[in-house]
């Protein structure tokens, strides 16, 4: 985890956080806590406080650009593994907060 993302928290107040189903522990090899995700489609679901405005995941605590933290970052699904620092995403989430871009880390 990017020391950013201890700090920010953006990215989880600022998009819908969609992923397949089966990534939920209602699949034998699923982790993500199903009680706290919503369906969108047949086969998808997303985290609950995604899909609403305001956007705030249910597993985020904390104040976002002041310091946060994920209630299940073991568990976190594909869509929040693959999201990355500094990211053109990531820097469209901080600016709907207030935050200032960063750049991207070189990955290990």
């Amino acid at each position: 985890m990017s020391q950013h993302c201890l700090s920010c928290g953006a990215c989880c107040a600022a998009f819908r956080v969609s992923f397949y189903w089966a990534e939920t522990d209602a699949h034998p090899l699923g982790r993500v806590p199903q009680a706290l995700t919503q369906a969108v489609s047949p086969h998808h679901v997303c985290m609950q406080g995604t899909a609403n405005s305001p956007v705030h995941c249910i597993a985020l605590d904390g104040e976002v650009g002041k310091q946060v933290s994920c209630r299940i970052y073991a568990a976190r699904s594909s869509t929040c593994r693959e999201f990355s620092a500094g990211s053109e995403a990531c820097n469209r989430a901080r600016a709907m907060h207030n935050l200032p871009a960063i750049q991207a880390e070189a990955e290990v």
